[in-house]
C-alpha cells in the first residue's frame, strides 16, 4: 500500500485511535487479515468469525511487525477502532485507488473468473506494473485487500468480483470503480441463492451499469456468444467491445482446435490484426477466457502479436484449477478441485476426454473423480444427474462419485445413461476414493478431480501425488 500515517487512515475510515503513541507513524506494508501474513509495516484487519476472532491475534500481529490493527474494540495495542471493519477496508481502498489513478479492470461471470483474471494479469504485466488478486479474493473483504496492494507506480489494477445476491457487484464497484468492466458468462453458479439465470444476469449486469460513459473512457467487454451477457449492451453508457467465436465479435477466435495433448489453439482476430495462439492451459473452455483477456489487453494498447505471444506463454497462477501433473509412472493427475458448478464441470469433463485422446498409451483410461456442486438449490438433483449422464456420453472410462446425496445423483445419472457395470462407482469420502484409485490406476491413465470447494477433494489429488515422484506441472 502507498504509505499513509495512522492519523490519515483514521480520518479516511472514520475511526478512533487507541493506544497509538505517535499518529504520524506510517503504514508502509500490506493490509492483511491473517496474522500469519503480517510483515513489517503492515496494518492488521481483525474479523470475528464463527470459530476464530481476529482480535485475539492483535498483539501477536503487532509483535510480528504490524504498525497497528483495525478493530471494532480496543485490544491493548495500537489500534484504529471502527464500527465495521469491512466498511472501513472499503473506504480505505477507495481512497487509495483515487490517489493512485491506476486503470481498474474488473471482471465477473458465473464460471472462469479466476482463470481469466490470471490471464489478464499476465498480459497486462507486459504493459506495465499490475496488481491482481491472489486466488479468488473477489468479495467485500478480498477485493479491498487486493486494491490496497497497489503502490505509486501501479499502472493496472485487475479485480475479480463475485456475487451471491443482487446488489453485491454494485457494492464492489462502488469501492473501486472500474474503467473497464468484463462479463464472461451467465450460468447456474449460486442459482440456489438467486433463483434463476435471469436474476443472475441482473446481478452480473451491475458491472456494466457502474462503468463511466464512453465519452469518459468507460469500456464494457461482453461475451458475444452468451445471449444474456450480450443483452447487457442496453444497460451501459460505456463503449461496448464484444469477444467470442461469433462473427460479430470484435475480438474473436477462428479455426479453434485442440492439440494432441488437449490444449486449445486458434487464430486470434482483433480490430488491429491477427495472430496464432496455442495455449498452455487445458480444455477448449479456455478459448473464451483467452478472448476476453485479449479484448481487455487490446483496449489497453497491446497489438495482436503481443497478445498472442503473451497468451501462448501464460500459465495458471491460482492453485487447484486444471493443475496438471504427470507422475513418474505415467499417470496424469488433473487437480481442478478448487470449485465447481455445472458449466465448469462440463468443461472439465470435455478437457479430460481430450487429454485422454490419441496421444496417450494404448489401454490408458480417463477417470472423473467428482464431488458435489454446492448452492444449486432446487436444480441440484437435475444438474448432478446431467453431469453423470454427460460423463457416459463423453465415454469417460471411469466415474468415481464422492460424497453423500449429490454424489449418489451423479452415479444415478451415469447408471441411467447406460453405465451399468464397474464404469461408475459411488464412494463415501475422499479416503475411499484414494484407496480405490491407488489399487486401480495404471500407467497412461488421466485422473480429473473436481468438486465444490466445500467438498475438499483436493485431498484426493494431493494423496495421489504424495508417494509418487512428481513430474513437471503443466500450464504454469
Amino acid at each position: 500500500m502507498i504509505a499513509l500515517s495512522l492519523a490519515e487512515i483514521a480520518a479516511i475510515v472514520g475511526g478512533q485511535p487507541h493506544d497509538i503513541p505517535d499518529p504520524a507513524v506510517l503504514v508502509t506494508g500490506s493490509v492483511v487479515y491473517d496474522s500469519r501474513a503480517v510483515e513489517p509495516g503492515s496494518l492488521f484487519a481483525t474479523f470475528a468469525g464463527e470459530r476464530v476472532d481476529g482480535h485475539d491475534y492483535a498483539r501477536g500481529a503487532v509483535e510480528a511487525g504490524a504498525v497497528a490493527v483495525l478493530a471494532t474494540r480496543p485490544v491493548g495495542v495500537p489500534a484504529i477502532v471502527v464500527d465495521d471493519v469491512v466498511q472501513a477496508l472499503g473506504a480505505l481502498a477507495r481512497a487509495v485507488v483515487e490517489r493512485l489513478g491506476a486503470t481498474a479492470v474488473a471482471l465477473t461471470g458465473s464460471a472462469g473468473k479466476t482463470s481469466t483474471k490470471d490471464l489478464i494479469a499476465q498480459l497486462l504485466q507486459r504493459a506495465g506494473p499490475t496488481v491482481w488478486p491472489e486466488g479468488n479474493l473477489n468479495n467485500e473483504i478480498g477485493l479491498p485487500v487486493t486494491a490496497l496492494r497497489a503502490v505509486a507506480d501501479t499502472r493496472y489494477l485487475v479485480l475479480e468480483m463475485g456475487a451471491r445476491y443482487i446488489g453485491d457487484i454494485r457494492y464492489l464497484t462502488g469501492l473501486v470503480p472500474p474503467r473497464i468492466g468484463l462479463v464472461l458468462n451467465v450460468g447456474t453458479a449460486h442459482i440456489g441463492e438467486f433463483g434463476g439465470r435471469e436474476q443472475i444476469a441482473q446481478a452480473k449486469g451491475e458491472m456494466v451499469e457502474a462503468l463511466p460513459s464512453a465519452a469518459d473512457g468507460g469500456i464494457a467487454v461482453l461475451n458475444a456468444d452468451d445471449p444474456l451477457v450480450r443483452a447487457m449492451t442496453s444497460r451501459t453508457k460505456a463503449r461496448v467491445v464484444l469477444f467470442g467465436e461469433s462473427g460479430e465479435a470484435d475480438v474473436r477466435a477462428e479455426n479453434v482446435r485442440l492439440t494432441a495433448t488437449g490444449q486449445p489453439a486458434f487464430r486470434l482476430r482483433t480490430p488491429s490484426g491477427c495472430s496464432d495462439v496455442t495455449l498452455r492451459l487445458y480444455g477448449e473452455h479456455h478459448v473464451s477466457n483467452a478472448l476476453a483477456s485479449a479484448a481487455v489487453a487490446h483496449e489497453l494498447g497491446m497489438s495482436a502479436d503481443e497478445i498472442a505471444v503473451a497468451l501462448s506463454e501464460a500459465g495458471t497462477l491460482s492453485r487447484w484449477r486444471m493443475e496438471v501433473t504427470e507422475r513418474s509412472d505415467g499417470v496424469t493427475i488433473v487437480n481442478d478441485a478448487y470449485n465447481a458448478n455445472p458449466e465448469s464441470m462440463r468443461a472439465a469433463l470435455r478437457a479430460l476426454v481430450a487429454m485422454g485422446g490419441a496421444s496417450r498409451p494404448e489401454g490408458s483410461r480417463t477417470w472423473a473423480v467428482l464431488g458435489p456442486m454446492a448452492e444449486l438449490g432446487d436444480e441440484s438433483l437435475a444438474e448432478h444427474d446431467a453431469v453423470g449422464r454427460l460423463a457416459v456420453r463423453l465415454n469417460v472410462s471411469k466415474l468415481v462419485a464422492v460424497g453423500g446425496r449429490e454424489a449418489s445423483w451423479l452415479r444415478l445419472g451415469a447408471y441411467n445413461e447406460g453405465s451399468w457395470g464397474e464404469e461408475s462407482v459411488h464412494v463415501s469420502d475422499a479416503q475411499a476414493a484414494v484407496d480405490l484409485l491407488r489399487s486401480e490406476l495404471r500407467p497412461g491413465d488421466v485422473v480429473l478431480v473436481k468438486a465444490s470447494r466445500s467438498a475438499g477433494l483436493e485431498r484426493v489429488a494431493q494423496a495421489l501425488l504424495e508417494n509418487a515422484t512428481e513430474g513437471e506441472v503443466s500450464g504454469r
